[in-house]
């Protein structure tokens, strides 16, 4: 499982790096990753009874894919990592914001 928390972390990052690259820059998950390291800081933000406003600003952009949830949802390799109840709440936000739609992924 170590290993898969390390990659789950790489992976973090990444999708840090590319927002970044789409000319938004989310300065706040990364210091919370910095912080609090990549597993507590998804159980955060999927656990929030709220999207982040992250998460608003990545939809505004299209680019919900970059979002912590669609990460963890659409790796089943990160699904170890989280409870039940954690998978379904990325399901159903991503679902709540259109990201199943055609097209729009």
């Amino acid at each position: 499982m170590a290993d898969a928390e390390r990659r789950f972390g790489e992976a973090m990052f990444a999708i840090y790096r590319e927002a970044r690259d789409i000319g938004y820059t989310p300065n706040l998950f990364l210091r919370m990753l910095h912080e609090k390291g990549a597993i507590r800081t998804a159980r955060q933000l999927i656990n929030a009874s709220q999207p982040s406003d992250g998460y608003t600003r990545l939809w505004e952009l299209r680019r919900l894919d970059l979002s912590v949830e669609a990460v963890v949802h659409d790796n089943a390799e990160w699904h170890v990592l989280f409870t039940c109840d954690e998978l379904q709440r990325c399901k159903k936000r991503l679902a709540d914001y259109g990201y199943f739609d055609a097209g729009k992924r």
